[in-house]
């Protein structure tokens, strides 16, 4: 019986701390639920919380993962607009020397399909700038104050 008693204190106490740390792998942040978890390896967070069996930790959704697969995504479309466009004998922005066309020059009339890929460049450009602002601000709400 006083063998009991003796562990009740040690058991009331083991479920107020944060499960094993698994060698300093893990970093553990108390909030409202239970325990954010840091994997300093993965950088994976998982939400763990006490259960009747013991802790449960479940992956928090990682907002960083899907904006790289949008930038990866884009950066292949901005690829296959360029490659496009080398098809079809434009340079591609940023691939231009610096020349500047003579006065008597003139612009040679654009047919339908080129007037389609340069705005189909436009809008991948919007996009990607748009994206950048959201790193961006993404970033700056992730930095500590």
């Amino acid at each position: 019986m006083t063998l009991v008693l003796a562990g009740l204190p040690l058991t009331a106490q083991a479920q107020n701390e944060p499960p094993d740390s698994e060698n300093g792998r893990y970093s553990f942040n108390r909030v409202e639920d239970g325990y954010l978890r840091l994997d300093q390896r993965t950088g994976q967070v998982s939400l763990c919380s006490r259960r009747s069996i013991g802790w449960s930790c479940h992956p928090v959704p990682d907002e960083r993962t899907a904006l790289e697969e949008e930038i990866a995504r884009l950066q292949q479309d901005n690829a296959a607009l360029k490659k496009e466009m080398l098809a079809r004998g434009i340079t591609p922005p940023g691939n231009q020397k610096s020349q500047r066309p003579a006065a008597d020059d003139k612009p040679a009339a654009k047919s339908t399909s080129e007037a389609e890929l340069d705005r189909a460049m436009a809008a991948v450009e919007r996009l990607w700038k748009r994206l950048v602002e959201i790193v961006q601000r993404w970033q700056r709400e992730m930095t500590p104050i």
